[in-house]
């Protein structure tokens, strides 16, 4: 399941106090130690490892999902076994706009590409 970072549910109710929601693209990042609503975790670094632009598809009943495969450059060297990916406003740096812990951690070793599948992020607001 989904968590939306504080930093978004605070936009998400300046946005209902009419103060525009302006995210742009959305960056994946992987992690090896989770975050939690206010930041923090381990994200992968080196290894030719950088955050994606992922992009999600319009909202039907509370959901989204991204429309088409996202992949990552290929590992060269072993980036860790990834246990959550997180969306930033940024490519370096930014906001966690939310983050979702994997059911199944995988280790991405030498010569792996993490992919995201369509449809592998999912964001619902319940």
């Amino acid at each position: 399941m989904s968590e939306f970072s504080d930093y978004m549910e605070n936009k998400v109710i300046n946005a209902m106090r009419g103060i525009p929601l302006n995210i742009g693209d959305l960056y994946a990042a992987l992690y090896t130690v989770n975050p939690t609503d206010v930041g923090g975790g381990t994200e992968v670094t080196g290894n030719n490892y950088g955050r994606i632009v992922v992009p999600i598809s319009a909202p039907s009943t509370g959901a989204s999902s991204n429309p088409a495969d996202a992949a990552y450059n290929t590992a060269t060297a072993g980036w860790g076994t990834i246990n959550a990916y997180g969306l930033f406003d940024a490519q370096t740096s930014g906001n966690l706009i939310m983050w979702t812990p994997l059911t199944t951690p995988k280790a991405i070793n030498t010569g792996d590409t993490a992919k995201f599948n369509t449809g592998d992020i999912d964001i619902t607001v319940d």
